[in-house]
């Protein structure tokens, strides 16, 4: 669970920058995803560290 948080973490961030050089709709559905992405690892390394205590 943790690998799968890290991942989605950073394929998060890399998504905000590429969302930020878009251009239109496309860069705010980029963007959107991207914080989706960022949001849902989050919640994994929040899981991983109350399954684990």
């Amino acid at each position: 669970m943790k690998i799968i948080g890290i991942l989605l973490v950073v394929v998060g961030v890399i998504g905000i920058i590429l969302g930020g050089m878009m251009v239109g709709d496309i860069g705010i559905a980029a963007m959107i995803g991207a914080i989706t992405a960022v949001l849902s690892g989050v919640g994994f390394l929040l899981m991983s560290k109350k399954t684990t205590s």
